[in-house]
């Protein structure tokens, strides 16, 4: 298998916004933790709160829109010749609400976000107390190694 391919999808009004390196670097450090013994290949997406509210509601039945939803594929991508991990979709919109609530940068909240549905795709939730606080420790853990001091109460 070749070497995993991380692709990102800004829609056109969030492009001159949304810088990719930093959101590449997130997805490399959270599967470099050891978590997967391959290199997968990641699709993130940046969009709107239209477009995640209507995910919300055809996959989760939620009709609100919510500021990341991660979609678990797993499997091997004939086109890539390597393992496809999934989509993590984000709302440029939320993301901007959230760092200006938590006193941060929408870049910062991006990773985050990043981080935190990268996680989902490789088998973490919150659902529990303990799931909750494993999925929390490893997320800070990366987010050091970022270099972001962010303290996430919930997501």
């Amino acid at each position: 298998m070749s070497e995993g391919v991380i692709s990102f999808y800004v829609q056109e009004n969030y492009h001159d916004l949304v810088i990719e390196k930093p959101l590449h670097n997130a997805v490399e450090k959270t599967l470099a933790y050891g978590l997967v013994d391959d290199s997968p290949s990641v699709t993130v997406m940046i969009t709107d709160d239209k477009h995640l509210q209507e995910m919300n509601q055809r996959y989760r039945g939620i009709d609100k829109p919510t500021d990341v939803l991660a979609f678990e594929m797993d499997f091997t991508d004939p086109d890539l010749d390597s393992r496809y991990l999934g989509d993590v979709v984000i709302s440029y919109q939320q993301a901007l609400k959230q760092a200006e609530t938590r006193g941060h940068q929408v870049e910062e909240e991006l990773q985050l976000l990043v981080v935190h549905g990268v996680l989902h795709l490789l088998g973490f939730d919150h659902d529990s107390p303990s799931g909750k606080e494993e999925m929390w420790s490893l997320q800070s853990q990366v987010l050091r190694d970022l270099g972001l001091t962010i303290e996430i109460e919930d997501i």
